[in-house]
């Protein structure tokens, strides 16, 4: 069997199953560790709860957790998968609805009963599909999350609606929808940290994160793009390096 972890890490893992109300189906949350600032994994588009583990990312955070640092819970990509079927555009715009609605009615509560409080801020962070998740997550919710770590993103998804236009998409999506908050709502994000890193390697699209920082710079959200070599690839190599360095950044700020 191959391993992933050291035993003390592994020793500090926990699997929570249940059925999802707002995904009418079981779902999954993992996590490492048991004290410090919960950072919420997203998935890449086809990704279960425990791909982040089985691509050593929860490795590269050991030294977070074995600290007490940091507490990493991880969640399925159920709605990135669903983005790369061929369902109907109105049903996948749906599950992102209903994503977005699971991560903030089932997952949040889940990491607050496990963290024993319900006041503790919480980071975003993932790669690819993932790091829109993490995004999203973060500018609908900034009163759940702190900051987010959006690696080598996929942010403009409007491509995938076939030339449809549905209306709920506007609300799912930050480069559609943060332009127009409210600004008694952008007051929050405006508290919040954002960093949009991308190489400009093979399969990268730096110009994404950049659509992102418009979008956000606008309306004067805190945010920061980096822009990695051409070395770093649209990869879990170019990710495993990325997210500790981070993860090291915003834990110095919020701790």
């Amino acid at each position: 069997m191959t391993q992933y972890l050291d035993a003390k890490t592994a020793a500090l893992k926990e699997t929570y199953r249940w059925h999802s109300s707002e995904l009418q189906m079981e779902t999954q949350i993992v996590r490492w560790g048991d004290f410090g600032t919960p950072l919420l994994l997203f998935a890449t588009a086809g990704g279960d709860a425990e791909e982040v583990e089985r691509f050593y990312l929860i490795k590269k955070l050991e030294p977070f957790i074995h600290d007490g640092r940091l507490k990493v819970y991880s969640i399925d990509s159920i709605n990135g998968r669903t983005w790369m079927t061929s369902d109907s555009v109105p049903h996948r715009v749906w599950v992102q609805q209903q994503y977005n609605k699971y991560v903030a009615h089932e997952v949040v509560p889940l990491i607050y009963e496990d963290c024993r409080t319900d006041n503790i801020e919480i980071m975003t962070a993932g790669a690819s599909i993932g790091a829109f998740n993490a995004l999203v997550s973060l500018c609908r919710r900034p009163d759940l999350f702190s900051r987010a770590i959006c690696m080598s993103g996929t942010y403009d998804i409007e491509k995938w609606l076939e030339g449809q236009w549905i209306e709920e998409f506007h609300y799912q999506s930050p480069i559609h929808f943060v332009p127009g908050l409210p600004e008694e709502e952008v007051e929050k994000l405006r508290q919040r940290f954002i960093v949009l890193a991308t190489g400009q390697g093979k399969y990268e699209e730096p110009g994404e994160s950049w659509k992102v920082a418009h979008a956000l710079g606008q309306r004067n959200i805190p945010n920061r793009v980096d822009l990695w070599d051409p070395e770093w690839e649209h990869d879990w190599t170019t990710w495993r390096e990325m997210l500790p360095k981070y993860v090291q950044e915003m834990l110095q700020h919020l701790q």
